[in-house]
Parts: structure tokens; C-alpha cells; sequence
């Protein structure tokens, strides 16, 4: 026989699929709906290794960290009904995210489809591919012979334009026949081009300028695009400035770094940002936690000059009507923009020196009350960390310490070091961390609240099952910090729900075969 027509069950040709794709790594938990999956898995256990997870939220947000790293789609396997419900955490979080991701859903039977068969969902009005909904794409598998076709579509859905999260549903009794396909070559993300004349347009408008101001971040970033930006900056001496949870974006050690746009913005980047009359989005969504509310930049239309780079066309003045709209990725954009040359003098220098020095200054601690002295700590912290340390965290006021205070080597130095949802979904710092764990053996330290952890902390077991190795700074306050700050602010004195009587954390972690102090 021809190796060609060689004949295996569907199940293992997805996985050989997978392994075709480059992936090395699965997240999910097992159900009953897609053993033959699961014995692909087996077949294929040299090439590629399931990590099996105690829930599936944890397993997608490891597969959205997995997303995040490697620029590659995350990958997560789960079972019909509660195993998809639960794991669409992770799809709105790789949906807000920019991040690519695919979610391979094990679903009822052909013949028992339309008659609400036991945990039987319809996924493309759950999860709705819509620019309001969980998904970029939904799509079933009837055919076994067409999965090469549908993985392939899933790698390009989730990698081209604005990343983002695809689900692919898997009948059970699909998975279980005999196919002759074969897998397709890798794909690769297509790399979207700027106009050259809307890079002419770009260059006057800097040249127009007196207070121009970047703001990066999004998704679709490499190390490359980040070297790329930082020549840009150099040549041009811009202000750099990173959107809400990009903070590795640009290298917050440069001279040009005027520090994170996002949640408790620095007072006097926030004014800056105001006063300027230029401002340079590269990448980001422009989303409500970078804009200060839409208040930061009004919307639909700014007052400063707009120039907004996305690899997506649809988010383009999608929000915000920009002078400028750009459709290019953040490689092409980032590489494009470098060799814009500029003028010999430029006006804003000065202005781009005082911003970092404006960033610096708000490093320095100051006196806060309470014995715990979060500032000295993350700076303890950052003593110890090595420079391609990745530092994770879900939800919560205990996030923003890091946030401030650590500052990151960035892409540019050749590894992604930040991993938080801008989703704002509790509970993603511990899978995350032990994903990127688990999938780049180096140094990852989790900072999480009382409450995040206990979303999610079972994944310690995962942790110990697989081989990661993460730090854990655990804030306890005994509350939902964040919901009891603002019950203060508009409720006085009538706490209520947000209280918090937590295990013995120390004990716990023993419990699970990590360290605890």
C-alpha cells in the first residue's frame, strides 16, 4: 500500500496535524468525547505531550499563556457542555488579548445531534464569532477526511490579521473513523505591508509635531518587531509608552520608556499624554483600561493627532477615528517605520527626556501605612530575578505593585517576560505561570491575591504532575480587595459579599508538594 493511502483513525490524524503545526504541547481534560484524541496523544507521545489539568479554565488560560509566548496558536482540549463552558474563560481572555489560541471541543455524537443530547451546546451561538463575541471563528468537523483542511483554516484564523481564539468542534463519532488524509504543510501568519503612502503621510505628520507620543502593545508582536520599534524610537526620540498589560512591549530599562498606559497611570504620563499633539498606536486595541475610560483619548475622535497601526483591518476606526489608519502587522509595521528618516534636529528631545524621567520618579517608594512594604518587596523581587524571568498574574489590586514597580528587559531582548489578561479574568496568574513553566523550563513568578488563587490554584497539582516550577507571592487580605475598595468609595461602612475566610495557605502549598512560608 502507498504510504499515502496508509489509514488511521481521525483522532490520531489530528494529533499528527498538531505535531505538523509544530506543537509540542496540549492543555486540556480528558472527557469521554474525544478519546480517540486521547490515543492519538499515545500514538504521537514522542512528537507531543497532553498536559492534563484538575479544570478547564485553567487549562485554557494555560493554552492563552502558551498563545502569548510563542506567537503560535495556544492549544486547549476539552469535553462537550460544562468542559466548553468552563473554558471559555480562556476564550475571552485570548479574544481581548489579541492572543492566538485554538480550543478543540469533543461534542455528542452525529446521530444524536439537535435533540439537547446529555451536555450537548450550540457553539457558534455560544461562543459567537462576531466582533461582540467569545471567538474569531466556529467551526465543525463532519468530515474526518477534511481535518488537515479545518486545522490548517483554525492555524490561519487564529494567527492572521488581530490574533485572537478559534473553537473547532469534534463530533465523537467523526473522530473514531478510518481516514487516508494526510496533513498539510505549516502555516504561517501573513505578514500585512504599510501603504508607502501612508508612511509619507506618517513622516509629515511627524515632522509637523512638537509633542508626539507612542503608545505599543497588542498582539502580533516578535522580539524582531521589537527591536524594530526601539531603532524607530532612537532615530526619532520618541516618548514609548505600553499599553495596558504590554508592558514588555519596549524595554522599560530605555531612555525613551515613559512607562505603562493602563490602570493607575503615573498623574503626570497621564498629563503628558493629554498635551500631546501627536500620538502613534502601534498595535494596541485602544481598549477601555489603556484609554483611561476613553476619557485619556476621547472618543470617537481625539484630540491629539491619531495615527493607529493594526493588524486587524476591523478594528480600525472601529472606536476611534484616526487621521492615519495603517492595516500591518507589527513585524512589517515596526520594520517600516525604522527606516523613515528624520530630520537633524528635533524639537521634542527634551520632552521625550523629561518623560522618563518622569517614569523614574514614580519608581520611587513612598510611605505607606501597614507593616507591608509592597514597593521594598517587589524590589527584593527584582534583585533576585533573572533578566528573562516571566512574571504572571491574574486580576486585582495586589497587580498593579508589579505593574509599577518591576520593570521588564521587554521583547527586544529576545523573550516575551509579561503574562496578564487584559481581560481582567481572575484566576490566570497560577495556570499561566505553570504553563510557561512547563513549556520554557525558565524562571516564572506568579503575584496573586487571596482570592485569584483560589480560582485556580488547584493547577498546583498540574504543576507537580508535569514538572513546573513557579514562584508564588501570595497577597492575603482575607477579601476581594478591589470589590471592597470600591464598596468604600460608593457604599461606606456596608461591606457585603466581599469578605474572605481563607485555608491555611502555608499548609496548603505542602498539601500540593510546593514550599510554603
Amino acid at each position: 500500500m502507498d504510504k499515502s493511502e496508509k489509514k488511521q483513525i481521525a483522532g490520531h490524524l489530528l494529533v499528527e496535524c498538531l505535531v505538523h503545526q509544530g506543537v509540542t504541547h496540549a492543555f486540556g481534560v480528558p472527557g469521554e468525547s474525544f478519546l480517540a484524541v486521547l490515543d492519538g496523544f499515545h500514538a504521537y507521545k514522542e512528537h507531543i505531550q497532553f498536559i492534563t489539568n484538575r479544570q478547564e479554565g485553567g487549562a485554557a488560560f494555560m493554552a492563552e499563556a502558551q498563545g502569548k509566548l510563542t506567537g503560535r496558536p495556544g492549544i486547549c482540549f476539552v469535553t462537550r457542555g460544562p468542559g466548553a463552558t468552563n473554558a471559555s474563560i480562556g476564550i475571552h481572555t485570548a479574544f481581548q488579548d489579541s492572543t492566538p489560541m485554538i480550543l478543540f471541543v469533543g461534542d455528542v455524537g452525529s446521530d444524536y445531534r439537535d435533540r439537547e443530547a446529555f451536555q450537548e451546546v450550540d457553539y457558534n451561538s455560544f461562543f459567537g464569532p462576531n466582533t461582540k463575541g467569545l471567538a474569531k471563528r466556529v467551526e465543525r468537523v463532519d468530515d474526518p477526511q477534511r481535518l488537515p483542511e479545518y486545522v490548517s483554516l483554525a492555524f490561519a484564523m487564529a494567527m492572521n490579521g488581530r490574533p485572537g481564539p478559534v473553537v473547532v468542534v469534534l463530533p465523537e463519532d467523526m473522530l473514531t473513523q478510518m481516514v487516508s488524509a494526510r496533513p498539510l504543510p505549516r502555516v504561517d501568519p501573513v505578514e500585512a505591508w504599510c501603504d508607502p503612502g501612508a508612511l509619507r503621510k506618517l513622516r509629515e505628520m511627524l515632522l509637523a509635531a512638537q509633542r508626539p507620543f507612542v503608545i505599543a502593545g497588542g498582539g502580533g508582536w516578535t522580539p524582531q518587531a521589537a527591536q524594530a520599534l526601539e531603532r524607530f524610537a532612537d532615530a526619532w526620540k520618541l516618548p514609548v509608552g505600553n499599553a495596558f498589560r504590554f508592558q514588555d512591549t519596549f524595554d522599560n530599562h530605555h531612555p525613551l520608556y515613559a512607562g505603562d498606559v493602563g490602570i493607575g497611570i503615573n498623574p503626570a504620563l497621564a498629563r503628558r499624554i493629554e498635551s500631546c499633539d501627536l500620538i502613534i498606536a502601534l498595535g494596541p486595541r485602544l481598549g477601555e483600561m489603556t484609554t483611561g475610560g476613553y476619557a485619556l483619548l476621547q472618543a470617537p475622535k481625539t484630540v491629539q493627532k491619531l495615527v493607529h497601526i493594526h493588524g486587524g483591518a476591523e478594528e480600525l476606526h472601529r472606536v476611534y477615528h484616526a487621521d492615519l489608519a495603517m492595516n500591518a502587522t507589527m513585524n512589517a509595521a515596526a520594520r517600516a517605520l525604522e527606516v523613515l528618516s528624520p530630520p537633524i534636529e528635533l524639537p521634542w528631545a527634551a520632552w521625550a527626556h523629561e518623560a522618563h524621567a518622569d517614569y523614574l520618579a514614580n519608581l520611587k517608594p513612598q510611605a505607606l501605612p501597614g507593616s507591608i512594604d509592597m514597593p521594598a518587596i517587589i524590589a527584593c523581587i527584582d534583585r533576585h530575578l533573572p533578566a528573562d524571568a516571566i512574571v504572571t498574574n491574574g486580576a486585582g489590586n495586589f497587580a498593579s505593585w508589579m505593574h509599577r514597580f518591576h520593570r521588564h528587559h521587554g521583547l527586544a531582548k529576545g523573550h516575551k517576560t509579561q503574562l496578564a489578561p487584559t481581560s481582567g479574568a481572575m484566576g490566570y496568574g497560577v495556570p499561566a505561570g505553570i504553563g510557561a513553566s512547563i513549556l520554557t523550563g525558565r524562571t516564572v513568578l506568579t503575584i496573586a491575591g487571596d482570592g485569584d488563587f483560589l480560582m485556580n490554584g488547584q493547577e498546583l497539582a498540574t504543576a507537580m504532575q508535569f514538572g513546573g516550577k513557579t514562584i508564588i507571592v501570595l497577597l492575603n487580605n482575607s477579601m476581594y480587595g478591589t470589590i471592597r475598595m470600591h464598596q468604600e468609595r460608593e457604599y461606606p461602612h456596608h461591606e457585603s459579599g466581599s469578605g474572605l475566610r481563607n485555608p491555611d495557605f502555608v499548609a496548603l502549598a505542602h498539601a500540593y508538594g510546593y514550599a510554603g512560608v
